[in-house]
């Protein structure tokens, strides 16, 4: 009788080598083409505004048709990925959001332009959710968090490109030429293409074992595969609509509140960034300060990601969560009520790594929670819902700061916006957990086992 091989647990044991960095090389630079792709947008609104003669109503809806797309395109996609497998699905997407967002630099108009930017977003959307679950699939499981965070830093990287290329592109090319430069992913499709490994559940749903094994030599080199033994995963879908599988095994009330969760720190994490030089302005600073501390908020955001990614691996993710939460509540509060400029860009760093290392840490808490065959669809679903607070965090910033009141309370963004994340996860991850010992889930279903020794 052939031995079975457990694909899932052969994958969690390996060693980190060439296979993985290869992996997060191609992960890291996917994720710096999305965000680039995403923040073109705020660079270019004053030039765009200028030659369209756009209002600030115009060009406000203009830059929520992206994140529509978006919301439709990472529950599509996710789901997608779960089906067909996530190399199919991460090139299309590719292909997709380049494909518009240099169509977007020939527009002729504001309508073809809104119109190219909900279908490239449409594609962005279905980039990180593809990522981060391709990750979790070939990640050693002593190391998941560390790598997913180090990816998950070219967020931060594609946000500072977005302006440092505008700024000597529009004055000599237009603002045009900041959106034909999202067309080099397409140059490295053919790379892209060879060097994504397919995902392990395709290759045995279609039977292609030996394509499997192969793949398996790559992933840990010194242990040999038995090439008699059958191939299985550790857990099946059997569900016609792959969204059925966020609520079975009483995983539904985990499901609501890890989408709870994204909405406010995307609330937080996209009111920063789009009020942020604002607020600074209200406080005293000039514009060329005020886009300082942008750079700065995704500089702290940068660091601070890759330690805590260190830290998850060895500590665990629900442990550091917490203080994250809270670190990030009072950075905000004090925001608003310190003037001194050294002092402002400690805490503005702090807040980025607070804030969007937190937001990190829980998309990986969320593709561990979930089994292999719904992953991407968890990622897809929850992400995508948490675009409408992408949309909420500027609305309630604009909202706030038309009260005319001293620029110290102007900064009610930053209280409401920080408090009510670090209160409302803390719920959820007391849900979550609950959710889990109840439901009896095994070691790697349940978020963040135990580190093991």
């Amino acid at each position: 009788m052939a031995t079975r091989l457990n694909i899932s647990e052969f994958i969690q044991e390996s060693r980190f080598n060439a296979f993985h960095l290869r992996l997060s090389i191609i992960g890291f630079l996917l994720i710096v083409f999305d965000s680039y792709d995403l923040a073109i947008y705020g660079a270019i609104v004053p030039a765009l505004m200028k030659s369209w003669q756009l209002t600030p109503i115009q060009a406000g809806a203009i830059a929520s048709y992206s994140l529509i797309g978006m919301l439709f395109g990472a529950i599509t996609f996710g789901m997608l990925a779960d089906r067909l497998g996530r190399k199919k699905v991460i090139c299309t997407a590719v292909i997709m959001f380049s494909v518009f967002t240099v169509l977007c630099g020939f527009a002729s108009g504001p309508t073809s332009f809104s119109v190219y930017r909900v279908i490239a977003g449409f594609g962005l959307g279905g980039i990180p959710v593809t990522v981060i679950a391709m990750l979790m699939d070939f990640s050693p499981l002593k190391k998941r968090a560390t790598i997913a965070t180090v990816v998950l830093c070219g967020y931060s990287l594609g946000g500072i490109l977005a302006p440092l290329l505008s700024i000597p592109l529009i004055p000599r090319f237009g603002w045009e030429s900041v959106f034909w430069v999202a067309g080099v992913p397409l140059l490295l499709l053919p790379l892209l293409f060879r060097y994504t490994p397919e995902s392990t559940f395709a290759l045995i749903r279609s039977g292609r074992k030996a394509e499997l094994y192969t793949l398996l030599a790559k992933i840990d080199p010194s242990r040999k595969i038995d090439p008699h033994s059958e191939p299985y995963e550790t857990e099946k879908s059997h569900a016609k609509l792959p969204l059925t599988d966020l609520f079975r095994s009483s995983r539904g009330l985990s499901t609501v509140m890890f989408s709870v969760a994204i909405i406010f720190h995307l609330i937080l994490n996209y009111g920063l960034v789009s009020w942020l030089p604002k607020l600074m302005m209200e406080n005293g600073f000039d514009m060329t300060s005020g886009l300082k501390f942008l750079i700065v908020l995704h500089t702290g955001a940068i660091i601070g990601t890759l330690v805590l990614g260190r830290l998850a691996d060895k500590w665990g993710i629900k442990n550091l969560l917490m203080p994250l939460y809270l670190t990030g509540t009072v950075t905000m509060l004090l925001l608003s009520f310190n003037k001194d400029p050294v002092l402002l860009y400690v805490l503005v760093a702090v807040g980025g790594a607070a804030v969007v290392g937190a937001q990190s840490l829980v998309q990986v808490y969320i593709a561990q929670f979930y089994p292999v065959h719904a992953r991407s669809t968890a990622l897809g679903a929850i992400m995508g819902l948490g675009r409408i607070g992408a949309i909420l965090g500027p609305l309630l910033g604009d909202i706030c700061c038309r009260c005319r009141c001293p620029s110290r309370l102007c900064s009610r963004p930053s209280r409401f916006q920080g408090f009510v994340p670090s209160w409302l996860s803390r719920w959820c991850k007391t849900a979550i957990r609950t959710t889990a010992h109840r439901a009896g889930l095994p070691r790697t279903m349940r978020p963040f086992p135990a580190n093991r020794k």
